[in-house]
């Protein structure tokens, strides 16, 4: 139940534009970005001031003075003159079309907004639940709009895990230390790809049965017994000598003999570089090691993602899976699960009360199922030519 509120030019220009009459000192602008101002560090501000006189190219000036803003409202100490042109213009990657050239606002703020037509707000979908399904003669006569913000969000969130698109991912470099820190709204990770002089991605493996990472690192005395510090605590050695051992192995240059009888690392020692090295003494060969991409892992202790040394300097990607609920930006809500929320929220607010009757509770039970079940189909993004192109190849002979 949404309407567009921004015109074109607000939307791809990210500019709005107002004539001053003398007498208005207020002027209230429909961005759907609401205004970021700071008057005492200017580069937090998500937007820029303009005024001409003409309102033709190259008269604009940049205002920084003498205006307050509230609630997206830009307010004048004192009335713009009569005809002076006014123009809001929101941050912009090419820094927006106002301005001289180091006066442009640049930033991100217009490009954020592109495609959010496609979402509806938490706050959106609080006031619309209120309004279609709380209230006398309904089936929620009343209900706390706290209790009702709660299951919308546990909703947001369990339907960022199998149902909405909530894959986020970090473009990044392997650096010597061979460790990286987990994004800060990590939930679970999807996928790490290595990605070559053509942009290629190239999957990297978890090195799951590999090595590994321990959670504790007790140090022991001369019997093997772990010691303890003066508060009775378990003294905790600072470095894993697994870590250590995994960390400078020399996976990359240790193409020898004593290795290639080691069916979990065979895998390295037939690649294009090396066309005779190994060859014919794969047999035995484990799939899943099958990779010459390098591996991974994630460090628990650390709470690191952990790569192996042939992977130092390579570009990665890091896809990974967030609940949607860690910034303001993230509480969107695609408009095809809009009524699966809906239906979450009320099985969740009538299952959770007493004396409710059963047969309710299963139906809004069963109702949500099948509005989510709709929704993953929706969001599923199945293209008919798209899967056909796919399945042309699946009528080939694969030889064992």
């Amino acid at each position: 139940m949404a309407l567009l509120t921004e015109n074109n030019r607000q939307y791809y220009e990210g500019a709005q534009g107002f004539r001053g009459d003398g007498t208005n000192t207020s002027f209230t602008t429909t961005f759907n970005t609401a205004l970021i101002y700071d008057a005492s560090n200017t580069s937090l501000n998500n937007f820029k001031l303009y005024e001409s006189n003409t309102g033709t190219p190259g008269t604009w000036s940049e205002v920084t003075s003498g205006f307050t803003v509230s609630n997206s409202v830009i307010t004048y100490s004192v009335a713009p003159t009569n005809g002076k042109y006014i123009v809001i213009q929101l941050n912009k990657l090419d820094g927006g079309n106002y301005g001289s050239a180091n006066e442009k606002a640049y930033g991100t703020t217009v490009e954020e907004n592109y495609g959010s037509y496609a979402y509806i707000s938490l706050n959106d979908i609080i006031n619309n639940f209120i309004v279609a399904y709380v209230g006398t003669g309904k089936l929620i006569p009343s209900a706390k709009r706290t209790d009702i913000i709660f299951h919308a969000k546990r909703g947001l969130q369990e339907f960022s895990y199998d149902t909405l698109k909530s894959i986020k991912s970090q473009e990044l470099t392997v650096p010597t230390s061979l460790s990286i820190p987990l994004p800060q709204d990590y939930v679970n990770y999807t996928s790490v790809y290595r990605i070559d002089e053509s942009g290629a991605m190239h999957i990297i493996m978890p090195a799951n049965n590999i090595t590994t990472s321990p959670y504790t690192l007790p140090v022991q005395d001369a019997k093997g017994v772990p010691t303890q510090d003066s508060n009775n605590n378990d003294i905790q050695s600072s470095i894993s000598i697994t870590e250590d051992r995994w960390k400078n192995n020399d996976l990359k240059n240790r193409l020898s003999k004593d290795l290639i009888d080691d069916t979990v690392l065979a895998s390295f020692y037939y690649n294009y570089d090396f066309p005779n090295l190994g060859y014919g003494e794969l047999y035995g060969l484990e799939p899943q090691y099958a990779n010459v991409n390098g591996y991974w892992f994630i460090n628990e202790r650390e709470n690191k993602m952990s790569f192996s040394n042939d992977l130092v300097g390579k570009l990665i990607v890091f896809e990974y899976i967030s609940d949607g609920l860690a910034v303001d930006l993230d509480t969107r809500v695609p408009k095809m699960a809009e009524e699966a929320l809906y239906a979450h929220i009320s099985h969740a607010i009538v299952a959770s009360r007493i004396n409710q009757p059963e047969y309710i509770v299963q139906r809004l039970k069963r109702e949500r199922s099948a509005k989510l079940r709709n929704a993953k189909i929706r969001l599923s993004n199945i293209k008919l030519n798209e899967f056909v192109q796919v399945t042309r190849g699946k009528s080939k002979w694969i030889k064992h």
